[in-house]
């Protein structure tokens, strides 16, 4: 339901004037610590209490370096509250990234989470103009201010001249520099006020009703996105109680204990929870019980996407079977599945479907404060990311690139006056995105303007909804098209090497290290296999004839994964561009060391 906010702080006072007895709940080793409106109240105004201490006023940068906990937001609610610019840094960056950051934003006072961090900070801290360093784990000054020590020297009741700050914040002031993760490899800092950030938030949760105290949502991707800030803010604005959760492979257990109402998470983990099905229901009694629930699934698929629960007995059959132990292991209490940060794909959307699982997709950038369509509970089109938000204008430039204005619309990018003009066309935004806008208001994403193939032929080709049908196969981690210039698509495959090397040990493939694994004869007869059933549904100029098994997995380490859990397509091939020219080059010869094969027409 759409709210009037005008600022990020009217959000912390909606938190708080609930005067709610659980806002926020974390774990502490086997306990759950729960976290009141008043408690919240307190550990910010203590914490603002502390940056005003050290100087910190209206404008200045408050950097905050931390996995998924309430100090993240505690530290984010204080900054904003006495007008500083909150630059939030994902964990996974490496101490030279983080300085970049730092420098370029011009940050005074960094929150970081753990030892680990801060040893990432005192390595670089000579290089930036950082003067102090507030920790949330333990520690003993003069390494770093305890963050601890800080929150408890807050306020019994209200504090009048904290409040009167905290309200006198402006729309116009800005209220955040968020860093593009960078699929391009280039990290821009976007200018958001709050108002653009307000402005989104009024209308995101538009036709989803939630009942106010009654609801729970897990908090795992990381905060430093701002599609999970939005989350978290646009949730608790509706009263919703956040669950911390700072590691993703506590997930699993933590939907067991908490039981969410709304789980919201991108494509990838999408991904690995229907690989993990197909993976355990893989071949004998099990793969006829999976293959037959889908049949059916597949036969009430309609009846998902328009909200309501199939009432055939052979569904209700499939579902007691099946389809009901997926909920049940995602907390069994889902009323809505919403997924963002990146392309859901068609395939894996309809295969939730055929579980009786609606997924609302949406989709956003940094630059928008990031919503612009989504799909909700009265609005829901398989294969759109749903109609456009009210206050948001979209229109398709003769390119076929997407073009928004709005009030979420943001500034520009901190400090580079020529890369913010190349990123507006008067005033309408360039989104980068390819896509279309149906009759009806609903929006429709083709891929990255910029990862668009065009073969030597002239043919173009959108590789994400190719890719996306690859990795549908539980077999298949990540998919990469290739073929710029050339005369035809191939694709690089990374396996999913934990089921893979199940599949080899019941195959009898017998190998040493990944290199050899994946280039045996019969671990490549398996992928060419999978690339021929994607190839079936494909145009004949889309059709992938050559195929490369890479022998690793992408990461934010090696540059071939953003922070935020994206490809990095152009880092892929680049890192195996020689193996890429020789597989073009050569019809026949494979080359070192990566699985390269014909894939046969279909």
């Amino acid at each position: 339901m759409a709210t009037d906010l005008r600022t990020i702080n009217d959000v912390f006072f909606a938190v708080v004037d609930r005067d709610l007895p659980r806002v926020m709940t974390y774990r502490q080793g086997s306990t759950w610590i729960n976290l009141s409106s008043r408690e919240l109240y307190r550990k910010v105004a203590a914490t603002a209490k502390a940056l005003q201490i050290w100087g910190i006023a209206k404008g200045h940068r408050v950097a905050i370096l931390s996995e998924n906990r309430p100090e993240w937001a505690i530290a984010d609610y204080a900054a904003l509250a006495i007008g500083a610019v909150v630059v939030p840094i994902y964990t996974t960056l490496t101490p030279d990234q983080v300085a970049f950051l730092l420098r370029d934003s011009g940050t005074r006072v960094i929150f970081l989470s753990s030892r680990t961090q801060l040893k990432k900070i005192q390595a670089i801290r000579d290089n930036t103009p950082l003067e102090r360093i507030v920790m949330m784990d333990e520690v003993i000054p003069p390494e770093a201010d305890p963050m601890e020590a800080i929150m408890a020297d807050g306020p019994e009741g209200r504090d009048d001249a904290f409040d009167a700050l905290a309200k006198s914040i402006k729309p116009d002031d800005l209220a955040t520099l968020v860093y593009t993760s960078g699929t391009t490899g280039n990290s821009k800092g976007a200018v958001i006020t709050h108002g653009n950030m307000a402005a989104n938030l009024s209308h995101s949760l538009d036709n989803f009703p939630l009942s106010q105290g009654q609801e729970r949502l897990i908090s795992f991707l990381p905060l430093s996105h701002i599609t999970a800030r939005h989350l978290d803010y646009a949730m608790m604005n509706q009263g919703v109680m956040m669950a911390y959760c700072p590691n993703v492979d506590m997930i699993t257990a933590m939907m067991r204990e908490i039981h969410p109402t709304v789980f919201v998470a991108v494509p990838r983990v999408y991904e690995k929870v229907a690989s993990t099905v197909k993976g355990k229901a893989a071949e004998g009694f099990k793969r006829k019980v999976y293959d037959w629930a889908m049949q059916v699934g597949a036969a009430h698929q309609a009846e998902v996407l328009v909200g309501k629960t199939p009432t055939a007995i052979s569904w209700k059959l499939a579902n007691k079977l099946l389809f009901s132990k997926v909920r049940e292991a995602m907390g069994g209490e889902v009323k809505y599945f919403i997924s963002g940060g990146a392309p859901l794909g068609r395939e894996l959307a309809e295969w939730y479907a055929r579980i009786g699982i609606r997924i609302h997709e949406g989709y956003g950038l940094t630059e928008t404060s990031p919503v612009i369509a989504l799909n909700n509970p009265q609005q829901h089109r398989l294969g759109s990311v749903g109609p456009i938000l009210k206050n948001l204008e979209v229109r398709v430039a003769s390119d076929g690139e997407i073009l928004v204005r709005g009030p979420s619309v943001f500034k520009g990018y901190w400090n580079l006056p020529t890369a913010t003009a190349e990123a507006f066309e008067g005033d309408w935004f360039k989104t980068g995105d390819v896509g279309n806008l149906d009759a009806e208001g609903y929006l429709s994403i083709t891929d990255r303007k910029k990862d668009l193939i065009k073969t030597s032929g002239g043919k173009f080709i959108a590789p994400q909804p190719i890719e996306g049908s690859l990795k549908v196969n539980p077999m298949v981690a990540e998919a990469a098209l290739v073929g710029e210039k050339r005369r035809f698509p191939a694709v690089m495959i990374l396996p999913n090497f934990a089921l893979l090397e199940e599949w080899a040990k019941k195959n009898s493939v017998i190998y040493e290290g990944r290199d050899q694994l994946c280039t045996d004869p019969r671990v490549v007869e398996m992928y060419t296999q999978i690339v021929e059933q994607v190839n079936g549904k494909l145009a004949q100029y889309e059709k992938m004839k050559k195929l490369l098994i890479l022998p690793t997995e992408i990461s934010v380490a090696d540059g071939t994964m953003t922070a935020s859990m994206k490809l990095r397509r152009r880092h892929l091939e680049a890192k195996f561009r020689d193996q890429i020219d020789a597989m073009y080059a050569s019809e026949n010869g494979a080359p070192p060391r990566v699985a390269a094969t014909e894939v046969r027409s279909s």
